[in-house]
């Protein structure tokens, strides 16, 4: 962008602003997804939840690995910030996911395509610009790369309102 800062410089700024995506409202449709990333050469699970109406990230973590425990925490923590109760989840054929959900009694439909597309789309472009950031920041830790995520999802959801 033509704006030069060095990677302490970016890294503290991600570290003050500790932000995280905040939408409000009741989405009908919810899009629960989990895909993997790589942060410093290692493979990382990405779950994101996204209104399927709005294209907005209700919620994102990263993770070391995939159970169906790690989901079930994830969507949790999606249910204490966000109303979600009535939603629906249109969802791959993870097993994971659909596990935790029904252990959740959230409501949830299998579907490959429509509302599950909105999910898909984010997650290509955070696959594209991670791919960025882990070249960029060879040594980032977990917890720097999940304040980043954090710190996109804010600035995606500003994008899309």
């Amino acid at each position: 962008m033509g704006v030069e800062r060095s990677r302490t410089a970016i890294h503290n700024w991600v570290q003050k602003a500790d932000q995280q995506p905040n939408c409000g409202g009741s989405p009908n449709h919810v899009a629960v997804d989990e895909t993997v990333i790589e942060v410093d050469d290692e493979q990382h699970w990405l779950f994101a939840a996204v209104d399927s109406e709005t294209n907005k990230i209700l919620h994102a973590r990263l993770f070391q690995t995939r159970t169906t425990q790690l989901t079930v925490l994830f969507l949790c923590e999606l249910r204490e910030q966000q109303q979600v109760e009535q939603a629906t989840s249109p969802v791959d054929a993870a097993p994971t996911l659909a596990s935790a959900l029904e252990r959740l009694g959230l409501r949830f439909q299998t579907v490959r395509h429509g509302n599950r597309n909105s999910g898909e789309r984010i997650f290509r472009e955070v696959k594209r610009i991670t791919s960025s950031f882990s070249n960029t920041f060879s040594n980032a830790s977990l917890r720097s790369a999940e304040s980043w995520l954090q710190t996109f999802a804010v600035w995606w959801n500003r994008c899309q309102t």
